[in-house]
């Protein structure tokens, strides 16, 4: 799936996100995130993963196939 900087989406965890849990990652399913692009840092859909951030919160890479539209 492609995703959209700046665009909220809903994270439903799938493949490594299940497995590879960061002390940043806290997310938990249903949880509604926005895709940032962080300066220095690959861009949105760049083999298959983007960064997200929860009311504010960076909260590091995610795959972007762990999000579906609202």
């Amino acid at each position: 799936m492609k995703v959209r900087a700046n665009t909220k989406y809903k994270y439903q965890p799938n493949g490594w996100d299940i497995y590879d849990k960061t002390p940043l990652n806290d997310l938990q399913p249903g949880d509604i995130v926005k895709v940032v692009n962080k300066y220095g840092c690959p861009k949105a859909n760049t083999m298959g993963q983007c960064y997200v951030e929860k009311d504010g919160v960076f909260k590091g890479m995610v795959s972007t196939g762990s999000l579906t539209k609202n």
